[in-house]
């Protein structure tokens, strides 16, 4: 589909010293794409907040006991 965008003279300057004209289009549906992809994780994080409860987790009484257990239990990121 296309789509009309103006963009500023010398943001597509940089965008041709960056990519080359022949290239624009797919550069900015990549950029585009990636911009949304990082507002949708917000979007889940943000409805996330809360969600776990204060108390009652394996980690309550040593995290960091509960991280090295997590972590050997992993072999192959062992080392």
């Amino acid at each position: 589909m296309r789509v009309h965008i103006t963009l500023d003279d010398d943001l597509v300057a940089r965008l041709d010293r960056r990519v080359g004209e022949r290239r624009r289009s797919r550069f900015i549906a990549a950029a585009v794409e990636r911009a949304l992809d990082d507002d949708e994780r917000w979007d889940l994080i943000e409805q996330a907040i809360g969600s776990i409860g204060d108390a009652g987790h394996a980690w309550d009484d040593d995290p960091a006991a509960w991280v090295r257990a997590g972590r050997r239990a992993d072999g192959p990121r062992v080392g």
